[in-house]
């Protein structure tokens, strides 16, 4: 029956997909925002984190290489993860697979989140779509995966650039679609906003800004601070 009144989301904006190209462009301008910083102290606070900035980007580079160690196995099922060994180095550390030489110093981390993009990006490009593999936000696809490596990096970086003192932002079309895969309902209110629903808020905000206030990183007016929980890691037509 069709309801005049009826209260419908407005539709998803039309956004390109996250590929293994955008997991290899987030690594590239996480690299060279923080290559300008190799010299100085990383043991300073990392944004609002109580993980430090090492230890932040160690988390960055692990979470890429899990990824795609995730992806490329056939024999994890899908209600855990591989079985790696995890380790905190504190009590209030990350948990990590991988980990960089401290006596090399912060370049040893740029090697880690170069080598672990590379690896990501390569398991997504050549792993079929229809593949699935576990996270504990949902079923992922590859595409789910390269999302989450691409919003891990930027959201990180951002973290570590805070604490370090760099200003950078990345560009807003990878943003664009790294919201629309992972965040669906922050780019429905942008869509909304478009419509006029919500005159004023989503549309003034740059997808950057939005994708950091997605992950319950900054304040926007209109909106209060978002605290985030998760993101949507299953392929969105699953809608699970």
């Amino acid at each position: 029956m069709n309801n005049d009144h009826e209260t419908r989301e407005p539709a998803l904006p039309a956004v390109a997909p996250v590929t293994a190209d955008d997991v290899e462009l987030a690594v590239q301008v996480a690299l060279e925002v923080l290559s300008r910083a190799v010299d100085v102290d990383w043991s300073v606070p990392a944004g609002e984190l109580t993980w430090d900035c090492w230890e932040t980007l160690e988390h960055t580079a692990d979470s890429l290489w899990a990824y795609a160690a995730q992806v490329v196995s056939r024999r994890v099922p899908l209600d855990r993860y591989l079985a790696l060994r995890w380790h905190q180095e504190r009590p209030d550390g990350p948990a990590n697979a991988v980990f960089g030489q401290r006596e090399v110093g912060p370049a040893a981390l740029l090697e880690l989140l170069e080598a672990g993009g590379a690896l990501l990006a390569a398991t997504v490009r050549t792993t079929a779509p229809q593949v699935r593999a576990y996270h504990s936000y949902g079923i992922a696809d590859p595409e789910g995966f390269a999302a989450m490596g691409v919003v891990e990096t930027l959201v990180h970086t951002e973290d570590v650039a805070r604490g370090l003192g760099l200003e950078w932002a990345p560009p807003g079309e990878l943003c664009e679609r790294a919201l629309a895969r992972l965040f669906p309902e922050v780019s429905r209110e942008g869509a909304a906003a478009d419509q006029g629903d919500q005159a004023g808020r989503a549309d003034q905000v740059d997808q950057w800004t939005n994708l950091l206030w997605a992950a319950g990183r900054v304040e926007l007016p209109g909106r209060p601070r978002r605290v985030f929980e998760r993101w949507h890691s299953a392929p969105l037509a699953e809608g699970s």
